[in-house]
């Protein structure tokens, strides 16, 4: 093999290295995208959580007052 073989070869291999590199950027940047939509998502839903169980609490000491309310004046 010659040297500008020799080249052309190490010069063929790099460009398919440099093809598959730039594929496996793109694929880490959807995986993050990806990700962060995931994040995103969780977040909304666990304030929703939250929300729900601060609305729980409010109903559970409402319907306590109604109990206590309800045996005094029986």
């Amino acid at each position: 093999m010659t040297a500008e073989q020799d080249i052309a070869s190490v010069a063929g291999q790099l460009a398919d290295l440099t093809h598959t590199v730039e594929e496996m950027a793109g694929e880490i940047k959807a995986l993050r995208e990806r990700a962060d939509s995931q994040q995103e998502r969780s977040s909304v839903q666990h304030g929703r959580i939250e929300l729900a169980a601060r609305e729980l609490a409010d109903i559970s000491d409402r319907l306590q007052a109604a109990a206590s309310a309800l045996r005094e004046s029986v």
